[in-house]
This record gives C-alpha cells, structure tokens and sequence, in this order.
C-alpha cells in the first residue's frame, strides 16, 4: 500500500496544525517510498532554510528508515556514523524533524519538517503520522 497525495495532505495539515498550536512556523515535506517529492508546505513566515531542512529530514528518515531524532548520536565524532554525513553525496540532515511513514509493516515514505527547534520539529511530526490511518 503507497502514501496518497491525500495521506501526504493529511500529514501537512496536521503537522501544520500542531507548529501553529505552539506558535511556530514551519515547513513540511512528505515523500513517497522512492525519496520523491509528494507534497510540501511552506508557511509565509517561516525561514526560508526550512523548507530545505525539512526536505532533508525526510529524505534522511526515509533512506535510512528511522526518525532523524533517534540518529543526531550516531553522526557525533565517536558515533558509528560519524562520516556518513560527508562519505555519501546525498542530501542527509542529521537534526531532530524527520520521520519515516510504515503501512501494513512496510516503509511508504517520510514527512520532514523543519523551522522549530529539532525537538519541536519532532514532535509536529510525530503529530502528524497520529492522523495517518494504519500508520506507525
């Protein structure tokens, strides 16, 4: 089963919903299981760099099929990870936001969003997959 441009929809308006409770402005991303852009949002007040991050976050999420908040660790000088940042020329962003889609036990995509601080970030987007049917 694949994320809709309707789930993608779903995933924007809720994380949406979520930064405008908490008095920020963000950007939101979502792609599907190839890394390919299905929707995003920018808010008219957001930081422009955030609609960069938040695509990044979700590309990092999705390739790597966890949220960015669980791998900030595994990029620091002593983590495991610590070169892959620079060894693969993808665009990875290693920063709390990111957060991969699962339906029926299978990766789908991911939504990013960016323009809060990492943990807020996070936390929209964890948001936002509560609102997605059979996702986790």
């Amino acid at each position: 089963m694949s994320l809709t441009l309707h789930d993608a929809e779903t995933l924007i308006t809720a994380a949406r919903r979520a930064a405008d409770a908490a008095g920020v402005t963000v950007s939101v991303t979502v792609l599907d299981a190839g890394g390919h852009l299905l929707a995003f949002r920018r808010d008219d007040r957001a930081v422009l760099i955030s609609g960069e991050t938040s695509t990044r976050k979700a590309y990092t999420a999705l390739q790597l099929n966890a949220p960015t908040a669980d791998l900030v660790d595994l990029v620091k000088p002593d983590g495991p990870f610590h070169s892959l940042p620079t060894a693969l020329d993808r665009p990875l962003l290693f920063i709390a936001g990111g957060v991969p889609v699962h339906r029926d036990g299978r990766l789908v995509g991911a939504v990013g969003v960016g323009g809060g601080a990492p943990e807020q970030d996070h936390a929209f987007a964890t948001t936002a997959l509560q609102e997605l049917p059979r996702s986790r």
